[in-house]
């Protein structure tokens, strides 16, 4: 059996955020800034408080079949939310999307080299 890697993205909106939850994000939004954001195995969060309350966390994880990619969003949903639970942050319109990367096109260079290796 092959390892399939997935990638879950899950966004939402905080809500509610009391004046301290606020400075709180702003004072660690450096580390949560969309440009270093990655896919990662415990989920990285990125946000830009200053320009509107979205979030994004981004989830790598992996599975043998096909269907754990349904697997593997849910537990990336309930990582974010109890991320944002654990820190007393209210949220909304969580909505997530996954990728399975096993499916993914190959990129004109990717399927350059595929066919040097072949030929």
């Amino acid at each position: 059996m092959t390892t399939r890697t997935f990638r879950v993205t899950v966004r939402g909106v905080f809500d509610g955020l009391s004046a301290e939850q606020r400075a709180e994000l702003l004072s660690h939004a450096a580390e949560h800034d969309v440009l270093r954001a990655a896919f990662t195995p415990e989920g990285h969060l990125s946000y830009d408080i200053t320009a509107r309350p979205a979030f994004t966390f981004r989830f790598q994880d992996t599975g043998e079949d096909e269907e754990d990619i349904l697997v593997a969003t849910e537990r990336a949903e309930e990582t974010a939310k109890a991320w944002l639970t654990e820190r007393g942050y209210g949220y909304k319109n969580l909505r997530s999307s996954a990728e399975d990367l096993s499916q993914a096109p190959l990129s004109k260079r990717q399927r350059r080299a595929a066919a040097q290796r072949q030929g």
